[in-house]
């Protein structure tokens, strides 16, 4: 499985990504900074990668169908300090093998997981 973390996430959900084996980049590396969602997302399309982002814009699933991606996981928490976000994405992890990602949209909280598609 392959993964896109978007800039407004910590690196180093591509770094605990990377060391399950997973393939992981961020849209900083790749060069996107500051691209618009569209764009974002249409690299994430190209390059069947699941978007991992907290941006709530991509749980539209009207603006962004989940089937039309290879995924899409929009982190919700309360709190953004860089330890609570890592700390939340990595309870999920243990669900990817579980549940299917590919043309869902994951939205994450602190205490559930709400899987659409």
């Amino acid at each position: 499985m392959k993964f896109k973390i978007d800039e407004n996430l910590p690196s180093e959900i591509a770094d605990v990504l990377q060391a399950l084996d997973y393939d992981a980049v961020t849209v900083k590396y790749e060069g996107l900074s500051s691209a618009d969602n569209n764009a974002i997302i249409n690299v994430c399309q190209e390059e069947s990668r699941v978007l991992v982002t907290l941006d709530l814009d991509f749980a539209d699933i009207f603006a962004y169908p989940p089937n039309n991606y290879a995924g899409i996981i929009v982190i919700r928490v309360h709190h953004q300090e860089k330890y609570h976000i890592i700390s939340t994405f990595q309870k999920i992890i243990k669900l990817f093998g579980k549940e299917t990602i590919e043309h869902r949209l994951w939205i994450i909280e602190e205490k559930c997981v709400r899987i659409h598609g």
